[in-house]
């Protein structure tokens, strides 16, 4: 199993940004997906996910009405739209996917990972 993260970068305070997630090695539309994101001396925290149809999102309080999860089952890909970005949404950030549980926010829930994008936010 692979997930490969790719679209981080660094933008001005105000922007945004579009991750992306690639899937390989397992049945994709099985899987519930979530990005989660890891600050310099913090821990990893959970950000969005979204169930293996698409119909059911969760949110962090931190990013809701700024980013939007969202999936693409025929390409085997997750996206994490982030807009009206801020400062403190630097961090590396990590796609995760989650045999068939939905709305699971604990980062030991998870079982691949992907290797992380860098997100760097300046003000």
């Amino acid at each position: 199993v692979q997930l490969q993260a790719s679209g981080g970068g660094l933008v001005q305070a105000g922007g945004s940004l579009r991750l992306s997630c690639a899937a390989s090695g397992l049945t994709f539309r099985r899987y519930s997906m979530a990005w989660f994101r890891q600050a310099p001396g913090k821990q990893r925290e959970f950000v969005a996910t979204i169930s293996w149809g698409g119909s059911t999102l969760y949110y962090a309080d931190s990013v809701k009405g700024r980013f939007t999860i969202s999936r693409d089952n025929a390409k085997n890909t997750v996206y994490l739209q982030m807009n009206s970005l801020k400062p403190e949404d630097t961090a590396v950030y990590y796609c995760a996917a989650d045999y068939q549980t939905l709305g699971v926010r604990e980062p030991a829930q998870y079982d691949y990972w992907g290797q992380g994008t860098l997100v760097t936010v300046s003000s």
